[in-house]
């Protein structure tokens, strides 16, 4: 018997993607795709399966009754993200629905019980979501240590369901022609998020600044102040070998953009940038994260070959490894693997 999916989506750049998979894949008769947030930035098409929420008080409050009644009549209701401080609070009164969500973990929502609780400072909020993803049917995620963590930090109780989720982290193979010269190309963090730590890596990469480097910051999304701090610092300590990336770049060009990377690192003190990681190590790339980090253990149970951000060197990947590396990323981060997953937790 089909099931009646109901998907609830924050916008961002992987949200279109994943809809044109889903109606390639599984058509749009049995999804429904309820989108909050910016439609000019990350636009889709209008049509059947497809119900935007405008920002006006009065819009919001008709969609609300709305996604009520769409919440009770889906077999599933998939939550991308768990942000919308609105779909919270009904899955709060109403929690007879939790046994049919499907919590697709980002990161940041899991991840704010850090901040959270640094401050010691527990809002109504917060409260609020913890009794919901403690009583959440599913967690949603390939990444294992994240759903140990919402069990540690939130009493998640829900079954786990591994699913790459998104095209994004779907690595897609790149031509890549041999370069000439003999610089090194190094990748620091992936936006404008202060949580890239961006200084401390630029820090550690000063020594080598008389090196034959370019230094390339993809800074076109996040905080644009904390952009400027990087840009003025970065262009401080390395002149024009800091090379920053302010325009929004199309994903086929963002693709050529990571071919051409020799060393890229990532200093994020939680999951975050897993595409870019993914496609850098299909690519042959010498990736570095922090060990203390959940897509650490993923790797390594791969056999992937992933370096720490504590042990720096500008040496490149050797090509046994980064053979092994293309090999172990076209196998379990393929779209074949993406489609089988949604499968299972569409249709089960």
């Amino acid at each position: 018997m089909r099931k009646k999916v109901l998907h609830i989506c924050r916008m961002e750049k992987f949200i279109p993607p994943f809809i044109q998979l889903v109606e390639s894949e599984f058509g749009l008769s049995d999804h429904r795709f309820v989108l909050f947030g910016d439609h000019v930035r990350y636009p889709v098409a209008s049509r059947n399966g497809i119900d935007k929420v405008e920002r006006n008080p009065l819009a919001k409050l008709g969609s609300r009754f709305r996604l009520i009644i769409a919440m009770h009549q889906a077999d599933k209701i998939i939550l991308h993200g768990l942000f919308n401080r609105s779909v919270t609070r009904l899955l709060w009164l109403m929690p007879w629905l939790l046994k049919k969500c499907y919590w697709v973990m980002w990161g940041d929502d899991l991840y704010r019980y850090q901040s959270i609780a640094a401050k010691g400072k527990w809002t109504f909020k917060e409260s609020v979501r913890c009794r919901v993803i403690r009583r959440m049917g599913h967690l949603v995620t390939h990444i294992p240590g994240d759903v140990e963590l919402a069990r540690q930090w939130y009493g998640a109780t829900g079954q786990f369901h591994p699913c790459l989720m998104y095209p994004s982290n779907v690595f897609r193979d790149v031509d890549m022609s041999p370069r000439e010269d003999r610089r090194i190309n190094i990748q620091v963090g992936n936006s404008a998020d202060p949580g890239n730590n961006h200084f401390e890596i630029l820090d550690k990469l000063a020594p080598y600044k008389n090196e034959e480097i370019a230094i390339y910051v993809p800074l076109s999304y996040g905080s644009s102040e904390h952009a400027k701090a990087v840009v003025d610092y970065g262009e401080k300590l390395f002149g024009d070998k800091f090379r920053p990336i302010l325009d929004f770049l199309p994903y086929d060009k963002y693709l050529e953009f990571l071919s051409d990377i020799d060393i890229a690192i990532f200093n994020h003190r939680r999951q975050q940038a897993m595409g870019n990681t993914i496609n850098l190590l299909g690519l042959g790339k010498k990736v570095y994260i922090r060990d203390d980090v959940t897509p650490w253990s993923v790797f390594q149970s791969l056999g992937i070959r992933i370096f720490d951000v504590n042990s720096l060197n500008l040496g490149r990947l050797d090509a046994e490894d980064a053979s092994y590396n293309r090999k172990a990323i076209k196998s379990a981060f393929s779209e074949e693997t993406l489609v089988n997953q949604l499968h299972a937790i569409f249709e089960s």
